[in-house]
């Protein structure tokens, strides 16, 4: 298969991406457009989620912004709600919205920071496939992928919280894979393993992270970081009819650092 061809996988499907104001959701928004997608444009932070569907259309895409809280159930039905009003259908989805760790030990979470992380980063992704199933069973079917982690399929220290939820995350993949298997709708999830987004970068800001950052680099075996597009690449093809056979796999794209 070309180049050329590859980046034309999405041409004219309807999918709705969170997160999409910045990082990975931005970067995969940007690069869903280029391959054909008309993108739902969704971030609970309205400056940055137009900006990013100002940046489709001067490249002569096609989407809209709709403003969600993934973490309430009546704005993520409003949002696919919103994208069946204005295309007619919902081919696919990218559920990327998430908050990061709160860089505590387990036993210094407190009940609040632990809340606030699987709210957002768990229950998010459980609204979203949800109403985003409802919809496609109205439309013939899709492919649903959602963003985990490599902290998904492993430990990591200060990160309870986070690692709880992104592990949750897979699980809840397989297992809406095994709901939807009969409805021709697909649901994967991408394992990154630490991207050089925003939010790494604040991370690596962190006093208690930036000690571990020589110890992760190792971890990735290729020896680098990933960047965001690796992972739109990867989305586009687990969205892409390429991927038919394809669903409940968790795709690591982490350069070896779950292994």
């Amino acid at each position: 298969m070309s180049y050329k061809t590859m980046t034309r996988l999405l041409e004219g499907k309807v999918i709705i991406v969170t997160g999409a104001g910045s990082g990975i959701g931005k970067v995969c928004a940007q690069a869903f457009s280029r391959a054909g997608a008309k993108v739902v444009v969704s971030d609970y932070d309205q400056e940055s989620g137009l900006q990013t569907l100002n940046e489709i259309k001067s490249a002569n895409g096609e989407g809209i912004y709709i403003k969600a809280n993934v973490a309430d159930e009546t704005e993520v039905e409003a949002l696919v709600n919103s994208a069946i009003e204005s295309y007619g259908r919902l081919d696919g989805a990218l559920n990327n919205a998430g908050i990061g760790m709160r860089n505590k030990p387990v036993h210094e979470l407190t009940a609040k920071d632990w809340q606030e992380v699987i709210d957002v980063d768990l229950t998010g992704v459980f609204y979203c496939i949800k109403h985003q199933v409802l919809a496609m069973m109205t439309t013939g079917g899709g492919s649903i992928v959602n963003t985990a982690s490599a902290a998904g399929l492993r430990g990591q220290i200060n990160a309870s919280d986070y690692v709880a939820a992104k592990h949750g995350v897979v699980g809840l993949t397989k297992a809406a894979a095994v709901d939807c298997g009969s409805l021709n709708i697909r649901v994967n999830a991408i394992c990154p393993g630490l991207i050089m987004t925003p939010l790494a970068k604040e991370l690596m800001a962190d006093e208690v992270f930036s000690k571990a950052m020589d110890t992760l680099k190792t971890r990735h075996i290729i020896g680098r970081f990933g960047e965001p597009e690796e992972i739109a690449d990867s989305a586009i093809w687990l969205l892409s009819d390429h991927s038919r056979f394809v669903t409940g796999t968790p795709l690591t794209v982490d350069g070896g650092y779950s292994i």
